[in-house]
């Protein structure tokens, strides 16, 4: 697939490392423990790590961040989330969140039918 036929998830992807390494490329202390403490908080712990990226994405979509929203879809996939529980936490944001949500629901929902077709190739 070239440059231009990318799908935006997979552009996100790119565009998310390259920040990442941009953003890393530097001698400030507090960016890099700031990387490293967001690394920390979704490892596992009293909670496990599959659970914290249901909260990473519950928070994501309240706070309306479509980039973290599509972080948090792919390692809630990665963990082995399945559609009907990510769409239950999606629920719980659009509750707590309210109707300013359903945009990024809308994101969300594209995302999740990307990733879960992309895993289904894989297999």
């Amino acid at each position: 697939m070239t440059e231009h036929n990318k799908h935006p998830f997979e552009q996100f992807r790119a565009e998310r490392e390259a920040g990442n390494a941009k953003a890393l490329d530097t001698d400030s202390l507090l960016i890099k423990r700031f990387f490293g403490l967001d690394k920390t908080a979704y490892g596992e712990g009293k909670l496990d790590s599959k659970t914290k990226e249901l909260l990473g994405l519950v928070a994501s979509m309240v706070l309306r961040c479509n980039d973290c929203i599509d972080y948090h879809l792919e390692q809630a996939v990665k963990q082995g989330w399945n559609k009907e529980e990510i769409d239950e936490a999606m629920g719980v944001a659009m509750l707590v969140g309210g109707s300013i949500v359903i945009p990024h629901l809308r994101h969300a929902k594209t995302s999740l039918e990307f990733l879960f077709n992309e895993q289904a190739q894989q297999q």
